[in-house]
């Protein structure tokens, strides 16, 4: 009889030690799966030309409304700015948040640590980290260290540890950008489109931060990024037919 009860009672321990546990997973885990069930699927290629949006320029994506408000710094230096001295007539690649405007497509793939977003300009590779690891001192570069993570069924970012970029925020306009640069993006799905409303901050030539809004549209059917061939020489030649303020 008491080797029943032993036994009762040892069952009745491991009974309440495994439910115990599966309580404790299921508090765990719902958490992680509610998260997963959040993501959303940005992944494919999106065309970003013409038919998306209208092209950019002097007054596009910046405007009347959101056209960035610039210190004496920055001030100075588009008085000395000329079109020829874009870096991107030397293939330099453009940065944000330039890049994400130009009118080219782009390829969203998404891995459970980080999302790869390849830009047919330039063919630039943005890597966002989304397993939480912070920046080094040596993760300085043109297009940042980006982390992430999926906030109510959109993608966001955050990139800073930029380069200084002598046209870094806009070479239409001669606004440089600095190593104190922060560029916040917001990714969401509305219909079939691909939306970014996107936000830039650099206390060395920018009053305050400024934004804008785009899309982009699914790419047709099959389509593959194109190679973007770049020759310096070729590049750098065409300059000879702007007008230059120092001719």
């Amino acid at each position: 009889m008491k080797a029943v009860l032993t036994i009762g009672k040892t069952m009745n321990k491991k009974s309440a030690i495994i439910s115990s546990l599966v309580l404790a997973l299921g508090l765990i885990s719902s958490p992680l799966n509610a998260q997963v069930a959040s993501v959303p699927d940005l992944s494919g290629v999106w065309d970003g030309g013409f038919g998306a949006r209208p092209v950019n320029g002097e007054t596009v994506p910046w405007g009347d409304e959101n056209f960035p408000k610039l210190n004496e710094r920055a001030l100075a230096y588009q008085q000395v700015w000329d079109e020829i001295m874009a870096p991107k007539y030397d293939c330099q690649p453009a940065s944000s948040p330039a890049i994400q405007y130009d009118p080219y497509h782009m390829q969203v793939t998404q891995w459970p640590d980080r999302v790869l977003l390849r830009y047919e300009k330039d063919d630039q590779l943005r890597t966002i980290w989304m397993d939480g690891r912070e920046p080094s001192s040596v993760d300085f570069g043109i297009q940042g260290f980006s982390v992430g993570h999926y906030e109510d069924d959109a993608l966001v970012i955050t990139t800073t540890h930029f380069v200084f970029d002598v046209a870094g925020f806009d070479d239409y306009n001669g606004i440089p950008s600095s190593s104190q640069k922060i560029v916040r993006e917001r990714y969401w799905r509305d219909g079939e489109d691909l939306k970014v409303t996107l936000e830039v901050e650099d206390p060395m030539f920018l009053l305050e931060p400024t934004s804008y809004t785009t899309r982009w549209v699914p790419a047709r059917p099959g389509y593959q990024l194109s190679t973007y061939d770049c020759d310096p020489e070729s590049s750098r030649a065409s300059v000879r037919f702007f007008p230059s303020k120092y001719k």
